[in-house]
């Protein structure tokens, strides 16, 4: 059989606490040809996700937790050299989460293939038409369900997440504030975006008092990227009947649990009647293609605006993912192998 060189990255060893470049290690591997009904790929993109950090630890979650000498895994966009499938030929571009590598053989599970276009458009699969815009989407749309007036409160709004999630609360007539660190991403935000408000959270003390002043009436949906002292300051600025849609806690990844800030105004989800629920957009799988298209749309005509932290090659994408938890990422962060 024909073999072809390539390069993966692997975990070394679990992550006890925050990622460093000794809990990786980049293999150089032969990759075989594909069999029956199988394709061998080239990757170009994958996608980089503060949510992997639990299965890294050693901790299964929606997903089994990687053991040491196991690929990172994620989602990844390449394209299809060799086919033995016969819904795919060479040269067709396909999403899948054959994680980090540089080539893989994979079959037609999860597999999605991809409208043609400039290789640069490609990135965005793994973005807004992936699994940070279908997040975006049914957070907003499926379960925070905003009506015109009420105001949407966003937090990492110049994340993958939270920037989609503004834009889609915008067109449902909400006023929408966002948070995020640092001048540049709260100027995006604003002018980009078309946010009504955004508060840094690096510059404020009082993170409470600071969401009450740019939400006088109070939130009314909350959709929660953070967790952390965040939840709990907007547990507190709620609205009467309030709704929290908590889809990430990027402030509690890699922190032990004795360690992590908690909750102490869960009062407020009694006294304000609020509701308060997580979810997993894997939930929401037999409709992605409806929100996928609706997104698409939007990227076509200009109304939906998004943003990418690209880093070069694939043996950048352990510090990329450890920049996660500095806040180092502006957009989606990526990583582009090929």
């Amino acid at each position: 059989m024909r073999t072809l060189p390539s390069r993966q990255v692997v975990l070394a060893r679990h992550i006890p606490g925050l990622p460093g470049p000794e809990h990786f290690r980049v293999e150089s591997v032969e990759v075989r040809e594909p069999g029956e009904k199988e394709l061998r790929v080239r990757t170009l993109f994958v996608s980089v996700d503060p949510g992997t950090l639990a299965r890294l630890g050693g901790v299964d979650t929606y997903a089994p937790a990687l053991a040491p000498g196991e690929v990172i895994a994620s989602a990844a966009v390449g394209e299809v050299l060799e086919s033995r499938h016969p819904r795919y030929a060479a040269g067709d571009v396909v999403v899948g989460a054959w994680g980090w590598r540089e080539h893989a053989v994979v079959g037609s599970q999860g597999l999605r293939k991809v409208e043609p276009g400039p290789p640069e458009s490609y990135s965005a699969e793994l973005g807004v038409l992936g699994i940070p815009g279908l997040t975006a989407w049914f957070g907003i749309l499926e379960l925070g369900r905003p009506q015109a007036g009420e105001t949407v409160l966003v937090s990492s709004a110049a994340g993958g997440v939270g920037s989609i999630a503004g834009q889609l609360a915008k067109r449902q007539g909400a006023r929408v504030v966002g948070i995020a660190g640092g001048p540049a991403k709260c100027r995006w935000v604003l002018e980009s975006l078309g946010f009504d408000a955004v508060i840094d959270h690096r510059a404020e003390a009082d993170l409470e008092a600071a969401i009450r002043r740019a939400c006088p009436g109070g939130v009314h949906v909350y959709l929660d990227n953070v967790g952390g002292s965040t939840l709990d300051a907007t547990l507190a600025c709620m609205a009467s009947k309030g709704r929290v849609v908590v889809s990430g806690l990027v402030a509690d990844y890699g922190v032990p649990p004795s360690q992590r800030a908690g909750l102490r105004n869960t009062p407020y989800l009694i006294t304000h009647r609020l509701r308060m629920e997580g979810f997993v957009v894997f939930d929401y799988a037999a409709r992605f293609d409806v929100a996928r298209a609706e997104l698409r749309q939007g990227l076509r005509d200009g109304t939906l605006h998004h943003r990418e932290h690209v880093v070069e090659g694939l043996a950048s994408a352990p510090a990329a993912f450890a920049g996660l938890f500095r806040g180092e990422n502006f957009g989606r962060a990526l990583v582009r192998v090929a």
